[in-house]
């Protein structure tokens, strides 16, 4: 170690550039914005400005709003879980697996279509009344999570 290997610590200098103090400094008169027009003058338009022509934002149709509290609720029917083996356990990850589902969302509810003909047990978010019933009238279980 010598003085030609001298570092100030990592991160205790800042990085202070003051625009506009002379020409010495390198970043005077204009202070990097040009001669004239309207983004060299104070007040230059805000984003989304496009000279007094109507904005892209507002030309645009709006219609309805979207609910900040809804939930993503995943849904499938009973009859999807005919491909799991007699006995077996259905979680959440299963279902991804074997995609019958492709995302979770906030969410996963077991629907009443169609036929079940399998004993399982079922480990989701919700059932609906009649998947419910399908599931037990086999001797399964429909276990909320």
């Amino acid at each position: 170690m010598d003085l030609s290997n001298l570092k100030p610590a990592k991160g205790s200098k800042h990085h202070n550039f003051r625009r506009g103090r002379g020409h010495g400094s390198g970043n005077g008169k204009t202070a990097g914005k040009g001669h004239k027009g309207q983004k060299a003058r104070s007040g230059a338009p805000r984003p989304g400005f496009e000279g007094g022509q109507m904005p892209l934002y507002r030309r645009i149709p709006k219609r309805g709003f979207t609910n900040r509290n809804s939930k993503e609720i995943i849904a499938f029917n009973v009859d999807r879980l005919e491909v799991f083996d007699n006995d077996s356990v259905v979680t959440i990850e299963e279902l991804l697996e074997r995609r019958i589902i492709r995302k979770t969302g906030d969410g996963v509810k077991v629907l009443g279509n169609g036929e079940l003909t399998k004993k399982l047990t079922v480990q989701v978010n919700a059932f609906s009344a009649s998947a419910k019933e399908k599931i037990e009238a086999l001797g399964g279980k429909a276990e909320v999570i």
